[in-house]
């Protein structure tokens, strides 16, 4: 029995699975963006980051053999791309914005020039937990074949939603993020603490690279990453800047994604490309519904510029 024979069964099966495959790098994205605006800062070079971390961790699991080699060197250069972000962005009078866009072209460009010898090789992926032998049905293994990087995920969400609000070093991070001057007359490090945010995000941003080229769809190739990088900030302002709440809108997201390849189990395919766009009509959707004056500045941090 094949996806098929299950009719609409097959299709919700099918959207269960592409939900949980592609929502997992939104996720390591919206919580690495999360992170970054709690403190106060906002990182439009997360695409950038996501494509270096994808190309890292192929690149180096093709060499070492070891898939989880290449997942801790795709955290290595997210974190040192959020450091470059970080350093220039703590010096006076630098745009936040500006500098995330000049990362973002930056990171795209020197990825695919690194990359280039990686195009064709094929590198060990990383391992998956067949949560559904128990099913002798294809299509239902074949959804339920989740990656650990989901679950790691949805950790890192309940993590940083813990230490945000019960550690000293969440305390320091909202109040930078909600009042720069007060946290400095109180004697936090504003230029540190933002630092060591943004630095966080972008090890997570590459964990999510090394997710696409290691686990789903598991290559290197240009266009891999199809704007999730950008589309990570629609997701925390709809999530309300809540860690937990990047669950439920990555799984959306995912989900969307996953609705064009699961119609064509039941024959719907004259719109393919129309219903393929449903994640980035749904990004727009949700900025225009995010932009009123009563939702906007719902859990914004102070200090970013949607606040001035």
């Amino acid at each position: 029995m094949n996806a098929g024979d299950l009719g609409w069964w097959g299709v919700a099966i099918a959207i269960l699975g592409g939900a949980i495959r592609v929502s997992t790098p939104y996720l390591f994205v919206s919580l690495a963006e999360t992170l970054t605006e709690k403190s106060g800062r906002v990182n439009l070079g997360l695409e950038g980051t996501l494509l270096m971390g994808a190309m890292s961790g192929y690149g180096v699991s093709y060499l070492s053999g070891s898939p989880w080699l290449g997942l801790a060197a795709a955290a290595a250069a997210g974190t040192l791309f959020g450091l470059l972000h970080a350093m220039v962005c703590n010096l006076p009078r630098v745009n936040d914005v500006a500098v995330g866009i000049a990362l973002f072209i930056f990171g795209n460009g020197l990825a695919f020039f690194l990359g280039k010898p990686f195009v064709q090789p094929q590198a060990p992926r990383l391992p998956t937990f067949d949560l559904g032998s128990f099913s002798s049905v294809p299509a239902v293994r074949a959804a339920l074949d989740v990656s650990p990087l989901f679950f790691a995920g949805i950790g890192c969400a309940l993590l940083m939603r813990w230490a945000l609000v019960n550690t000293r070093w969440g305390l320091i991070v909202r109040a930078v993020g909600d009042n720069s001057l007060a946290a400095r007359a109180a004697g936090y490090p504003v230029n540190l603490t933002r630092t060591l945010a943004t630095a966080a995000g972008g090890a997570l941003t590459g964990i999510a690279g090394a997710f696409l080229s290691l686990s789903y769809p598991g290559t290197w190739a240009e266009g891999l990453s199809s704007g999730q990088g950008l589309m990570a900030v629609t997701l925390v302002i709809f999530a309300r800047w809540k860690p937990v709440n990047c669950v439920w809108v990555s799984l959306l997201f995912g989900g969307a994604s996953a609705l064009g390849p699961a119609l064509q189990i039941v024959g719907v395919s004259g719109y393919y490309y129309l219903i393929g766009a449903a994640p980035y009509v749904l990004t727009l959707g949700l900025l225009i519904a995010s932009s009123s004056r009563r939702q906007q500045l719902a859990g914004a941090p102070g200090e970013l510029s949607i606040n001035r």
